[in-house]
């Protein structure tokens, strides 16, 4: 009986912090500022929460708030505006596929985007071709002073300092989120995600990268777990650990990592994707889920909480809630079928979907 009352009391804290820290999420979204810098992504997050969460009541809270802020958003943008760049059309992408995903089409608003994303190349929305090339090391980031430079400068044009180049990783990670989020609303965004996702094979190893740079390691962590996201429909689907047996050890592995540097953004998505291979209940995943509950902010947030940069305040919360949460799963199978012939050249054994 007390064991009985301890897991329920247990369930109730976790309902809760899931509940504060989805508060935190649209209150930040609420600020015209942040929904102007970040609104696409918020209405992403969202968007995901409704439509692949177990608990029908987080269901019915996260759809009101993603309704109230796909509704501004699309009063906010009523079209596409006639000077735009590769990620302006990307921003519109996001917030539109959220749209659809909540029940909110607009067939008009996708064919304008359609003929917007045609006028760029797959270099403008990924910083390289993957129909021709795997992910480069010679991306810089952008420098101190603001300015972006293009490929392989190592000093900023603008100011002279020397840059430093992005993670192979980050670059991948970018091209897998675009490339699929634009497939799956129905819009090219410069190559499909089958483009971008043959080149898995190459950017394994992933524990190589334990000897070499930290911010290596956690975008690796990160385009792992996005692997698995783009593969299962963000939370939709769960996916089976022969599938993708590289990055289901690889993530199970750095579990411990994320956890001794005080990082409960990585364990959030580390658990999430694990859960989606299947690993609700293991002792694993128990202890992710008592780090991240124990670093929950006292506003409900996760994270940092002097930061400038809003993102760095609402991501880390969305990766906690969906670590935390229960997924409403649809069976065992990809998102794409297409691409499973690439995750069998890959070494992966699809027999069983």
């Amino acid at each position: 009986m007390n064991q009985h009352k301890k897991s329920c009391e247990g369930e109730a804290a976790r309902r809760r912090a899931i509940e504060r820290g989805l508060e935190f999420v649209y209150a930040t979204s609420c600020d015209p500022a942040n929904f102007e810098d970040y609104g696409f992504d918020y209405l992403s997050c969202l968007s995901s929460i409704y439509s692949t969460s177990k608990d029908q009541y987080l269901r019915r809270i996260a759809l009101k708030m993603c309704q109230e802020r796909v509704r501004f958003w699309c009063d906010t943008h009523p079209t596409i505006p006639s000077e735009l760049d590769a990620d302006t059309v990307t921003e519109f992408v996001f917030a539109r596929d959220a749209a659809d995903r909540i029940g909110l089409p607009d067939e008009g608003m996708k064919n304008q985007i359609r003929r917007a994303a045609k006028h760029f190349s797959a270099q403008d929305y990924f910083w390289f071709d993957p129909t021709v090339e795997g992910p480069p090391n010679d991306i810089p980031d952008s420098c101190e002073c603001g300015s972006e430079n293009s490929r392989g400068f190592t000093a900023c044009r603008q100011c002279q300092r020397l840059l430093t180049p992005m993670s192979r990783y980050e670059v991948w990670l970018v091209a897998l989120i675009r490339s699929y989020l634009g497939e799956h609303y129905g819009v090219v965004l410069g190559a499909r995600y089958a483009d971008v996702l043959r080149w898995l094979p190459s950017m394994r190893p992933y524990w190589s990268l334990e000897n070499e740079s930290p911010s290596d390691l956690t975008w690796a962590i990160y385009a792992a777990t996005h692997v698995v996201y783009t593969l299962n429909d963000y939370g939709t689907y769960n996916v089976s650990p022969k599938w993708l047996p590289h990055e289901f050890e690889f993530l199970r592995q750095q579990m411990d990592s994320a956890i001794k540097v005080d990082d409960p953004e990585t364990v959030g998505e580390i658990i999430d994707a694990l859960k989606a291979f299947g690993l609700t209940g293991d002792s694993l995943i128990a202890q992710g889920e008592e780090f991240v509950l124990s670093r929950q902010n006292p506003d409900g947030s996760w994270g940092e909480v002097e930061v400038d940069d809003i993102y760095e305040r609402y991501h880390p919360t969305i990766a906690a809630i969906d670590g935390l949460r229960s997924n409403a799963w649809r069976g065992l199978r990809l998102s794409l079928e297409s691409v499973k012939p690439i995750l069998q050249q890959s070494g992966g054994d699809c027999s069983s979907n």
